[in-house]
């Protein structure tokens, strides 16, 4: 893991936007030639329009032109582990691949899992390869 990851992650938390519910969460992406883009999540009053810190990070990666990924780390200040939600699993997957998922949380526990161990069935552009666009 580079050593870099954690603590660029843990710099994000400090910036996150958490007023609702006070859980402060900071990603840190790291592209194959070592580069880190950083995230933070923040929320909204209109819940649905809160953004996570993966999303955040992986969309900052994607529009600065980083295309090839390694691994990602997750920060959080949680009593157990937490991991990428639903929604970040399936765009990480999109845009990067079986990549390396380290989860942290600042009371001391880190885990490293592969993104398909926490997506064991993506959805992906395999599954709309022949699709005629209409119902059989």
């Amino acid at each position: 893991m580079n050593p870099e990851l954690i603590p660029k992650a843990t710099a994000a938390r400090n910036a996150a936007i958490a007023p609702y519910s006070n859980f402060k969460v900071g990603a840190a992406l790291e592209t194959t030639n070592g580069e880190i883009f950083t995230g933070c999540n923040i929320e909204n009053s209109s819940y649905g329009l809160t953004v996570c810190a993966e999303r955040i990070a992986l969309w900052k990666a994607l529009s600065e032109g980083a295309r090839n990924f390694r691994a990602i780390a997750v920060v959080t200040d949680s009593a157990e582990q937490t991991s990428p939600c639903g929604a970040c699993r399936q765009l990480l997957w999109e845009y990067c691949g079986d990549i390396t998922v380290y989860i942290h949380s600042l009371r001391g526990l880190t885990n490293a899992y592969q993104l398909a161990a926490l997506l064991p069935i993506p959805f992906d552009a395999h599954n709309l390869k022949g699709n005629s666009g209409t119902d059989a």
